[in-house]
């Protein structure tokens, strides 16, 4: 049982997070169209996979917690798992399960239904979205990311 607040965690549901959110995704995209030669296509193709890869390492690859508060209490979790206690559906996990979905519409509109960029583009929204399951809470898939046990 959690007794404290765990500050790694919690600040997905500060208020002011989905806007500061928004405002870094905004300036993905137009810091990309800014590049000479960067084709709307690409900059949303591109700011779709740079938002799922760095979310991905964020919410589901990084394990514990960066600052020593617990006594090894969340060091086998993922910051997803720590997330309002491993509640699913809570309002800011649902948020941010829906920000990949529609970068990927964006995306795969944008590109004109490409073939290759919406088989990229999917790859990468499903990469980000199974570990954010229900049925993947603590799941490592083939042993991967799994710390070791000493005891």
């Amino acid at each position: 049982m959690e007794s404290f607040t765990n500050s790694n965690s919690s600040w997905p549901n500060l208020r002011g997070s989905i806007a500061t959110n928004v405002f870094v995704l905004f300036l993905m995209r137009l810091g990309l169209g800014l590049i000479p030669g960067m084709t709307a296509e690409a900059a949303w193709i591109i700011t779709s996979i740079l938002y799922d890869s760095i979310t991905f390492l964020m919410f589901h690859w990084i394990l514990g917690v960066p600052f020593a508060l617990n006594q090894g209490e969340f060091e086998d979790l993922t910051l997803w798992e720590q997330m309002d206690k491993g509640e699913p559906f809570t309002p800011a996990k649902k948020y941010l399960t829906i920000i990949p979905i529609i970068l990927f519409l964006l995306g795969t509109h944008y590109s004109h239904y490409d073939v290759p960029t919406f088989t990229i583009n999917l790859i990468s929204l499903v990469i980000v979205l199974i570990p954010k399951f229900p049925a993947m809470y603590k799941v490592r898939i083939f042993g991967i990311n799994q710390k070791p046990h000493t005891d």
